[in-house]
């Protein structure tokens, strides 16, 4: 799944191409991408000017002039500048400079109309740029393990499996320690960690593993980069230990027994 990295790329180079468009339509390829409701998504996006592209955790958001279109890419969601539709092409927006293809091999990705001064809800606040003091109110003191936290985006919002098992090690955290165990020392290293992995992610164009591509088609490299997300068996970076993997919230979980103890 694209997470805050990946989308925030795409945000970035859609975002000076889609500026002051204007939608001439929106033509649903599959209902599913429109929620069931092709007609009238396509109905409420025609004609509409953008304002500008924001991004709220996962959320890619195009603004428009009398509301906003909400992206949530899912898994295997992308958003492709100026190609032909392809086979997986679920919709395309027509502008009156150019066009953007949504294109979803999976078909969990959505997009939905929301109205003026609403943003997708039940989103914690962003995780890139996130201060400290905020960062601790979200987690310290709670029940259950900071994989688990980490992950419910209404906690925070934006990071999920990679970006958290990458923070956890940079931040020598076990996942499944209790954030109510956590010290302020420790809260704040991993406040920290979090901010490092992300600018990092970021810098590099996010991670491909599977589907991921901005939006001319070039994949990221974080990837290259991961020191323990789907590097299972292999000796740590580190202290040279096997890299294990484990289930924490249903999730496949990535960590060094060695360097993050409980």
């Amino acid at each position: 799944m694209p997470e805050l990295p990946e989308v925030e790329t795409i945000r970035r180079s859609l975002e000076p191409r889609l500026t002051d468009r204007r939608i001439v339509s929106a033509r649903f390829l599959s209902p599913l991408a429109a929620g069931g409701h092709p007609e009238e998504l396509s109905a409420q996006l025609c004609g509409e000017r953008i304002t500008g592209l924001d991004r709220l955790g996962k959320h890619l958001l195009i603004r428009l002039a009398n509301g906003t279109l909400d992206i949530h890419l899912r898994m295997t969601g992308k958003l492709l500048w100026n190609v032909p539709p392809g086979f997986y092409a679920r919709a395309v927006l027509s502008l009156d400079q150019g066009h953007v293809v949504f294109d979803d091999i999976r078909q969990f990705g959505r997009m939905r109309w929301l109205p003026p001064g609403i943003d997708p809800p039940n989103l914690g606040p962003d995780a890139l740029g996130l201060d400290f003091g905020t960062f601790s109110a979200r987690l310290g003191g709670r029940r259950g393990s900071l994989k688990a936290l980490l992950l419910n985006q209404s906690v925070v919002a934006g990071l999920g499996n990679i970006y958290v098992d990458e923070a956890l090690f940079c931040a020598r955290i076990h996942p499944l320690c209790a954030a109510a165990h956590l010290g302020r020392r420790r809260l704040r290293r991993l406040h920290q960690a979090v901010a490092d992995v992300l600018a990092d992610a970021l810098a590099a164009g996010g991670s491909s593993i599977s589907d991921y591509v901005n939006a001319e088609g070039a994949p990221g490299s974080f990837q290259l980069r991961h020191q323990v997300y789907g590097r299972a068996g292999e000796p740590c970076l580190c202290c040279g230990a096997p890299l294990r993997r484990i289930f924490v919230a249903q999730r496949g979980t990535h960590f060094c027994p060695r360097c993050q103890r409980r």
